[in-house]
């Protein structure tokens, strides 16, 4: 049975990874958005060291914090000047927004309890979970393994890293 204090711990992890999230999408400064985005990207971190999964926290930290959330902000300087306010968000546009927001957590959803159910498994257990398998899983050919995904990822960075430069050299 799992201690009072683990569940408050991951209540107020939780509610700082939703204020966070609805903050980085609602406000009109990109750079304090960035800056939510970081702290979302920590308390995520907090969850992994919470479930003792600490090469995930510390690569989240890493990665994530460190590296792309850097990235961002400096796509944003190169790019972007950050005094400039957005303009603000008509009613008719929330209204979409939100609408969109529900549909994407219903079709996430629908999708991940519709795969299991097409795979013939239930959901897969954490108990069964360690680094060991989640490395085999990202570097793994096999039919469900995410080798071409994560590679493509990279590419991408990759893209972006150098259209950064590109933007840069024209300035």
């Amino acid at each position: 049975m799992e201690s009072l204090g683990n569940v408050i711990m991951y209540v107020i992890i939780a509610l700082t990874i939703i204020v966070f999230s609805v903050l980085a999408v609602t406000t009109k400064k990109i750079l304090r958005s960035a800056t939510y985005l970081l702290f979302v990207l920590l308390a995520t971190a907090a969850i992994y060291f919470q479930m003792d999964y600490e090469f995930l926290g510390a690569t989240q930290i890493a990665v994530y914090a460190g590296g792309i959330v850097v990235l961002f902000v400096f796509a944003i300087m190169l790019t972007h000047k950050p005094g400039e306010d957005a303009a603000p968000i008509t009613s008719h546009k929330r209204t979409l927004g939100l609408v969109a927001c529900g549909a994407g957590v219903l079709l996430c959803g629908a999708a991940m309890l519709g795969y299991a159910k097409f795979c013939g498994q239930s959901l897969p257990s954490m108990s069964d979970f360690t680094i060991d398998s989640l490395g085999k899983m990202l570097l793994s050919t096999d039919k469900y393994g995410y080798l071409l995904p994560f590679e493509a990822v990279s590419v991408l960075l990759l893209a972006c890293i150098i259209g950064g430069i590109v933007i840069a050299r024209k300035r």
